[in-house]
């Protein structure tokens, strides 16, 4: 077993694996690194979804016009390191073990007790630092006001994308409690955005000033490499934040920009497999796939492979999400909260089959969706990884 294995496990372990909102900790660890996030030109990122492709615009656009960019964004698909990157290239796997092994030891010989996530936004502050980057954009792991990115004290801008119902348990069971915790990350004299049709706009109108708050311009954005209607929606928040910002940048390159954005697992369509890859995971995602499947898929049979948390509402999902004659295959993966095919198909008003790692000859559409943690290995285990990584 190599160092970066090591550090993955120490990562994973049960004494790190787990979620424990508030910012004592994640500020102490920092103090000791010399608080690299106070170096940093941030924009910051909140929302329940759109969150990892409104980052993933902001990032194409500066790393386009010359800028040296840091980007940060979870979950990972395939490996811890793609959390990490700048200029689209990866912390390598020797650097994040070393920093993940320094702030560990750091933190114990200390007695502060790190999650997985503090530890990861604890490597990302100082990594980009380290690397001066000119911009780090940053998105917000869980709510918001507690997250462990929300240390930044005077962000460029604060971006807050679609809010809808998801981790109730944490964020609370209102519209305006769960926006009340997003809004958690703007700053006083900072800029906001969020788009007019936000469903927390009355709530972030509350908590910021007239002068703060941007409402996201419609830039009528029709070409972007990122599929799905939504997307649009986050292009304009991305380019009314890059606006703000960096005004001098014409609107024709930040455009040109949108067209050669990546951003893996988000109503990710290739060709060749006739296969589509979605991690939408909450109702307002799933409502949003469906809605896109319907318009760019229209009259294509459709095969699903689905599978989520046990703490998602997965009832309602599934109600958004299956039509009559779609093909369903309920996946129960390796996360220890993966619900099971009992509890999936339960809630089914169609034909469900259980998903047992192979799939039969099927000349439609193929959406593996639900869950990111599921998609890596969904994807090895119908021998498509090769296919998916290349493209």
């Amino acid at each position: 077993m190599n160092k970066f294995d090591d550090a993955v496990n120490l990562l994973t372990s049960s004494g790190k694996f787990y979620i424990k909102l508030g910012l004592e900790r994640i500020s102490a660890i920092l103090e000791l690194l010399g608080n690299p996030q106070d170096k940093l030109k941030c924009i910051h990122v909140a929302g329940t979804n759109g969150k990892g492709s409104v980052c993933s615009m902001i990032n194409k656009i500066l790393i386009d016009k010359g800028f040296k960019t840091g980007l940060f964004t979870s979950p990972h698909i395939f490996d811890y390191t793609e959390r990490i990157r700048i200029n689209d290239i990866n912390i390598s796997k020797n650097i994040f073990a070393d920093m993940i092994f320094e702030i560990l030891k750091l933190a114990d010989e200390n007695q502060i007790h790190l999650t997985e996530f503090e530890i990861l936004t604890a490597v990302m502050f100082k990594y980009f630092a380290d690397n001066k980057v000119d911009f780090a954009v940053i998105e917000v792991g869980l709510g918001g006001r507690y997250d462990s990115t929300n240390v930044i004290k005077k962000p460029l801008c604060s971006v807050i994308t679609t809010i809808d119902f998801d981790h109730t348990e944490r964020l609370g069971n209102t519209i305006e409690k769960i926006a009340s915790e997003k809004a958690g990350i703007i700053k006083q004299n900072c800029p906001v955005v969020i788009s007019p049709d936000n469903r927390g706009l009355n709530t972030v109108k509350s908590l910021c000033t007239k002068e703060q708050l941007h409402l996201a311009k419609d830039f009528k954005v029709n070409n972007i490499s990122l599929k799905g209607e939504y997307q649009k929606t986050n292009a304009n928040l991305a380019l009314t934040a890059i606006s703000i910002i960096l005004p001098e940048i014409p609107l024709v390159d930040m455009l040109n920009s949108l067209q050669h954005v990546k951003h893996f697992g988000r109503f990710q369509y290739f060709k060749e497999q006739n296969l589509l890859i979605d991690g939408g995971h909450n109702p307002n995602g799933i409502r949003a796939l469906r809605e896109s499947l319907d318009t760019l898929f229209k009259d294509v049979p459709k095969r699903f492979i689905f599978g989520c948390l046990k703490n998602k509402d997965y009832p309602q999902m599934i109600k958004l999400l299956f039509k009559e004659n779609d093909i369903i295959y309920f996946n129960q993966f390796s996360h220890k909260n993966s619900a099971s095919y009992e509890e999936l198909s339960s809630v089914c008003s169609y034909k469900s089959n259980e998903f047992k790692g192979t799939l039969p000859h099927f000349d439609g559409l193929t959406v593996i969706c639900g869950s990111l943690y599921m998609i890596s290995e969904v994807l090895k285990q119908l021998n498509l990884m090769e296919y998916v990584i290349i493209q």
